[in-house]
Order: structure tokens, then C-alpha cells, then sequence
């Protein structure tokens, strides 16, 4: 049998301009890559040694590609990173990410950003304010945590204890009340034991998170937890995802009855097969959130309007468009109570 090794590919050693690209995303919406690579050492992850160490770009050339995106029509940019909230250290001596967010404010055209990936660590209340001040900025926040239990947290090198990510939950609501945040959880690490899985699906069930992903543990050749003792069996990590995702579920399906009565701001995405238009909330980011559908038949894909929704359908919400002069939607961002 011929053995399956990983290539790696070291990232280069300033990353290259992403200007001047040809996109594969709707029009309106684009991604707007702004490091690469990762020095973080989690014990699962491949990619610092797949991408190498963390390269921030110089913020200059972020702008710039950000302004070019505004002028080819995109309504909403969407950050993307190994590690945002690392932004600039490498190039500025400290995290930048709050600089380069108020600078990314001013772009006209852009009316959403949206930040996906920020490690628990860097969230300064000097970042919190700049998120929670802006017209742009969107009150969602995709952080990663992975787990709750402390020994596994140390098992896989996060760098963070139980303790440490609940004081930031804490602040990230007292800053931004109507945040929506995302994270994703990974079941059936090497050593989790079924009570320490069951701590987690404790905290999950606290409903802190209105988006969450599960993924089973995955064995990677080239990493530490590779050679850790205690790896589990497909079936018993399997399981574990699904019953994870059951109590996420009802989490989910409960914020999103508490919208109905609400007027969001939606960003209409096109029609679906049965000519039924579909958009996006603030909570909803693309393609692995949910949708809210619009009843109204006058919108085009890129349009920011104001939604009354009306009824939740699992994860997805439907509404109907508001007129502008009965709108009580006063930015482009945060929902509004009628």
C-alpha cells in the first residue's frame, strides 16, 4: 500500500494582492482575505505548517482592494482570515484589526462587514467599541472556541480556559447586546471523556450562540494530537456531533422565533427554484447561515431593504417587505422592535 502523505506548501513571505481577481461570488457580496497563515500551535491543525506563520497585509493594500470591490458593485465585504483579530502584529508591533476596521468604515459603497474567525484572544474593548459604534460593522462575530472543558482546552493548546471564554461572552453582550455570534465546537478530541462532552453540551444548551458548527474530531498525521493517547471511535464522535447539534438546534429554532415581529434589514440574494426571493439578515452570513425569505416580488439581488418578519420556519425566517416610509429601521445593521 502506498503511503498518503500531506504536502505542505510554505505561504509566502508577504501575501500577494488579491486585486484585479476574478470572483465566483454573487456580485454584491465578496471575500476579503487580509493575513495568512497561523501561529497559533493548536495540537489538531495542520495549516501553520500548510500556510506557514502569520502574514498580515499591509493595511494600504487592504483598502485599496476593498475600494476596488465597492466599485465592481459589492454591498457586503466579508473579512477572512486563519486569525483576524492577530491582524498587524507582525507588521505594526500590536493587532490592528480595530485601525483597519474604523479605515474599512469610510469605503464607499460597502454597507455590511462582516468578520468570520477571530481567535478568543485580541478582543480588546477598544475593538469591541469600534464594532459596536460603526454604521458598517456587523453585529456578528464567528469565534471559533472548540470546547468549554479545561483539560481539553489544554489537550488542545487553545490557550484559553473555561473561565476566560465565559468572561468573554459576557463582555461581547455587555458591548454589543444584539450580537449574534457563530463558533464551532469539536466532539470526540482524543481523552474526551463522556462527562467532559457532557459539559460542553451543558454550556451549548445555555444558548450563548445563535450559530454553531460541530465537527468531529479529525486525525491529522502531522500533528500533535496525532500521537496523544485516548482517540476515540467514528462512531462514538459521530454520535456525539448529533447529539450536540440536536441541543444547538433547539437554541437556534428559539432566537429565531424571537425575530418574528421584528424589522431586519435584509440583502436580497436572488430567487430560488420556486421563484421565491431569498435574502440575508445580519445574522445570516453567506452560505452557511440560514435565509430569510421575502414576500415581494419588486426586489433585485444587492438590495438592502427593511423585512417585517412574520414567522420562522426552522432556521430560516420569512417576512415582508416594508415600504421605505414605514420603515423603523434607522442603519443598515441592528434589527428594530415594532
Amino acid at each position: 500500500m502506498v503511503e498518503q502523505r500531506t504536502i505542505f506548501r510554505p505561504a509566502p513571505s508577504r501575501p500577494f494582492s488579491d486585486q484585479a481577481r476574478l470572483r465566483i461570488t454573487p456580485r454584491h457580496y465578496a471575500y476579503l482575505k487580509i493575513s495568512e497563515g497561523c501561529d497559533r500551535l493548536c495540537t489538531f491543525c495542520a495549516i501553520p505548517k500548510m500556510r506557514g506563520k502569520h502574514v498580515s497585509k499591509p493595511l494600504e493594500q487592504i483598502l485599496a482592494e476593498a475600494r476596488e470591490l465597492a466599485n465592481d458593485g459589492v454591498v457586503e465585504l466579508n473579512l477572512v482570515a486563519q486569525d483576524l483579530t492577530y491582524y498587524g502584529l507582525d507588521l505594526y508591533g500590536r493587532p490592528m484589526l480595530a485601525e483597519l476596521l474604523r479605515q474599512l468604515d469610510t469605503v464607499n459603497g460597502i454597507r455590511w462587514i462582516r468578520l468570520l474567525y477571530l481567535y478568543p484572544m485580541y478582543i480588546t474593548d477598544e475593538l469591541l467599541s469600534v464594532i459596536a459604534d460603526s454604521e458598517k460593522i456587523l453585529h456578528y462575530l464567528d469565534i471559533p472556541l472548540q470546547h468549554i472543558n479545561d483539560r481539553v482546552l489544554r489537550r488542545m493548546q487553545r490557550r484559553v480556559t473555561r473561565s476566560d471564554i465565559e468572561q468573554l461572552l459576557q463582555r461581547l453582550r455587555q458591548a454589543i447586546p444584539d450580537l449574534v455570534l457563530r463558533t464551532t465546537m469539536i466532539v470526540g478530541f482524543p481523552g474526551e471523556t463522556e462527562a467532559q462532552f457532557q459539559e460542553l453540551c451543558e454550556f451549548v444548551a445555555q444558548g450563548h450562540f445563535q450559530r454553531l458548527g460541530v465537527f468531529t474530531y479529525s486525525y491529522e498525521p502531522e500533528t500533535p494530537s496525532a500521537r496523544m493517547d485516548g482517540h476515540l471511535p467514528e462512531e462514538v464522535k459521530e454520535a456525539r456531533r448529533d447529539r450536540l447539534m440536536e441541543i444547538q438546534q433547539q437554541v437556534a429554532f428559539a432566537w429565531a422565533q424571537k425575530q418574528v415581529g421584528r424589522q431586519l434589514p435584509v440583502l436580497i440574494e436572488g430567487r430560488d427554484e420556486t421563484g421565491r426571493i431569498l435574502g440575508r439578515s445580519y445574522a445570516d452570513a453567506p452560505e452557511i447561515d440560514g435565509l430569510v425569505y421575502v414576500r415581494r416580488s419588486s426586489c433585485r439581488p444587492g438590495e438592502l431593504v427593511p423585512v417585517m418578519i412574520t414567522s420562522a420556519d426552522g432556521y430560516d425566517l420569512v417576512g415582508e417587505m416594508v415600504p421605505a416610509s414605514q420603515s423603523v429601521c434607522s442603519s443598515p445593521l441592528a434589527p428594530q422592535a415594532v
